[in-house]
């Protein structure tokens, strides 16, 4: 059985190959590349060595077979992953600027990417994390209740709940997502936020604040606050320090977060220190940016150990 479990949008991404170019120009695209946060986050898992799987939904078309092809040729469960003869499979199409900016447009509201049901009890047994990716919330209200559902079935199973929120300010005006968020944070022991996020999510004004307010939850242990190129701070109730990030070309940042995640998980399941659970996280993002496409990175328990060895 998996000890690592995921729920959320399994999609492939459409990317333009230059930069500069509007979705809405005739122009060049390059893909379909395997994608959609939660399972960018687990196929990292299984490549970092980790039993892992994930609950979602994929069209019965070639675009699904793209997804489940890579997912369990990496060694990821996909026994609870509904296809679909009715719908196809959601698809994001990106394109990038030369100021680092991206703009998607995702056809996926009504697709299998968000319309899987929670597992019975048995299917996660053996089960120590269960993450959630805050924009698998978004996407529709009986979703969202399908992942809470399953991270209630996950405690009751002493599994721990991680969470890296993708949440926009204008959406926390929605009081269900609010609350959803907020049940969601009452359970969690590791929350890996951006800066924007943290603020957002506990409503405070500065840093400091906000960290204090995390810890006010009597299950939180660990908070890695994310801040892209300049590398992450970690929080613990007694320590706190700062990991810089590995030199590398960036080619795409897409995805990055996700693998830095997946490294940062793994680590804790190893028994790692934290600072070495940040080092291989750091590696992982890394890795994964070198690559054209989001979860196309070189990955492995090997290349992250010499990314960190070599620096």
């Amino acid at each position: 059985m998996a000890e690592v479990w995921t729920m959320g949008e399994m999609i492939v991404e459409i990317m333009r190959t230059e930069v500069d170019v509007s979705l809405y120009e005739a122009g060049l695209f390059k893909g379909p590349f395997p994608s959609g946060a939660p399972a960018i986050f687990i196929d990292t898992v299984a490549r970092l060595g980790h039993s892992s799987g994930i609950i979602g939904g994929v069209g019965n078309d070639e675009f699904g077979d793209c997804l489940l092809d890579r997912l369990k040729k990496d060694g990821v469960d996909c026994s609870k992953v509904i296809i679909s003869d009715a719908f196809a499979t959601g698809v994001a199409f990106v394109t990038y600027f030369s100021d680092g900016s991206r703009k998607f447009i995702f056809h996926m509201g009504n697709t299998p990417a968000v319309d899987a049901k929670a597992p019975e009890e048995k299917d996660l047994e053996g089960i120590k994390f269960f993450h959630i990716m805050g924009c698998s919330l978004m996407a529709k209200a009986s979703y969202a209740e399908e992942i809470i559902n399953t991270m209630r079935i996950a405690k009751r199973l002493n599994a721990k709940v991680s969470f890296d929120p993708n949440i926009r300010k204008e959406l926390l005006k929605d009081a269900s997502v609010f609350d959803t968020v907020q049940e969601i944070m009452r359970n969690t022991s590791v929350f890996l936020p951006g800066i924007e996020e943290l603020l957002l999510v506990t409503q405070k004004q500065t840093i400091e604040e906000a960290i204090e307010k995390c810890f006010e939850n009597p299950e939180m242990g660990i908070i890695v606050l994310k801040n892209g190129s300049k590398g992450c701070s970690v929080y613990t109730r007694t320590q706190s320090f700062k990991r810089g990030v590995y030199p590398v070309e960036v080619i795409d940042s897409t995805g990055a977060g996700d693998s830095f995640d997946a490294a940062f998980i793994c680590g804790l399941l190893e028994g790692k220190d934290l600072m070495t659970a940040a080092s291989m996280a750091a590696a992982a993002g890394a890795l994964n940016t070198a690559a054209f496409g989001p979860m196309e990175g070189n990955i492995s328990v090997k290349t992250v150990n010499q990314m960190i060895r070599d620096y």
